[in-house]
């Protein structure tokens, strides 16, 4: 088995692929079918979230080994890293927007019992203002949760960025070292070839 570094990331970004394609369609379902019951839609929004952090703990995978790849041959994995992370945060908006499907569904059916033969489909205009306000309270969340995630994408972005800038100088620092010390030791070698010959000569 190929345990170098660029074949790592590969194996953690395949499965990262896999796992993606059955999020995606866990998550259409729950917010495509809504005649699938309440219980279930819960049990699938419970399964994507652990199967979320498994992807996210993937991608901490592929960007840990990103920083052993040699620096020619980076860039191109850095790219697939930043379409993984990207996919990641796609997924988790798709799982934000999903729960707001279940609870408007959960409000509307818990509505759904004390219907009244009235203009209003939601009952006494009380109810509806509550059904409003919980929508709209769930969706501002929803709304602060993505650009929360959204830095914390930026934030991860920058480290990382800052991190190859150090591990570029310090490189640069330690070839600088080792060319000092060749020119050291030429230095040393020519200085005792002179001593060598002046001895000779007198």
């Amino acid at each position: 088995m190929d345990t170098s570094p660029t074949a790592l990331f590969e194996s953690y970004e395949q499965e990262f692929k896999q796992l993606v394609e059955v999020i995606d369609g866990r998550l259409a379902s729950i917010i495509d079918q809504d005649d699938i019951k309440a219980d279930d839609r819960k049990s699938s929004l419970r399964r994507v979230e652990m199967e979320l952090e498994e992807a996210d703990e993937m991608v901490s995978q592929m960007d840990l080994e990103l920083q052993s790849i040699p620096q020619p041959t980076r860039p191109k994995y850095q790219i697939r890293l930043k379409e993984a992370k990207n996919n990641l945060l796609r997924c988790k908006k798709s799982l934000t927007s999903a729960r707001a499907a279940v609870a408007r569904s959960d409000l509307l059916a818990s509505k759904a019992g004390s219907f009244t033969p009235s203009d209003d489909p939601y009952g006494s205009s009380s109810d509806r203002s509550r059904l409003l306000a919980g929508v709209s309270t769930l969706e501002n969340g929803s709304k602060r949760l993505e650009e929360s995630q959204r830095l914390a994408i930026e934030t991860e972005n920058q480290g990382a960025e800052i991190l190859r800038d150090l591990r570029s100088q310090r490189e640069q620092i330690e070839n600088s070292r080792d060319t000092l010390h060749r020119a050291d030791v030429v230095i040393d070698k020519a200085s005792s070839t002179l001593k060598q010959m002046v001895r000779r000569w007198f």
